[in-house]
């Protein structure tokens, strides 16, 4: 019994799909549309989330990640406890996380390391033994990690943190007043 429903349902499933992608094609402008599987009733939406909206996925992790990282420093590293915890200083944290690191850092990393290095999702995709054989793979990865550690750390990274941590934390809103501290 139970065999005959599962047939049915999946007869079922196959032909509303072939229909949806039948109803795709047009046999008068010969061009065909790519069409998504339909998604099924039972997928958990905690863990499609990431690939249905990756930017947001960024954002969340990356504010969480650095919020929980000060947190963790301030209680373990600096043996406060939860009541003593400085939440302006956690505040620089999340505002970082969320607008550098999971706002810009994705417009860096992921819209203009593709342009910038071609091989880039190809060569992520790989093998280590792949990796080492594919040449223009390994001469990208390099040039990302010089463009990251030459350029990107010294002359954006760390003066958008430090602009960030002043304007949040300091006493003044004026970045002449900020070199003086």
């Amino acid at each position: 019994m139970l065999s005959v429903y599962r047939s049915k349902a999946l007869s079922l499933t196959r032909s509303s799909f072939n229909h949806t992608i039948k109803q795709t094609y047009h046999s008068t402008k010969s061009t065909y549309q790519s069409v998504k599987p339909p998604t099924t009733t039972n997928a958990n939406p905690i863990t499609s989330f990431p690939k249905d909206h990756p930017f947001a996925f960024q954002l969340i992790v990356a504010t969480g990640k650095t919020s929980a990282a000060d947190i963790v420093a301030q209680v373990v590293a600096e043996g406060k406890k939860w009541e003593d915890i400085d939440w302006k200083r956690n505040g620089i944290f999340v505002v970082f996380g969320f607008a550098y690191l999971g706002g810009f850092q994705w417009w860096l990393m992921v819209t203009k390391y593709r342009q910038w290095f071609p091989t880039m999702d190809r060569f992520a995709k790989l093998s280590f033994a792949e990796k080492l054989k594919d040449t223009a793979g390994l001469i990208d990865a390099a040039k990302m990690v010089l463009f990251d550690v030459v350029v990107h750390l010294p002359c954006i990274y760390f003066p958008t943190y430090y602009t960030i941590k002043e304007f949040v934390g300091g006493q003044s809103y004026n970045p002449v007043d900020w070199l003086k501290d």
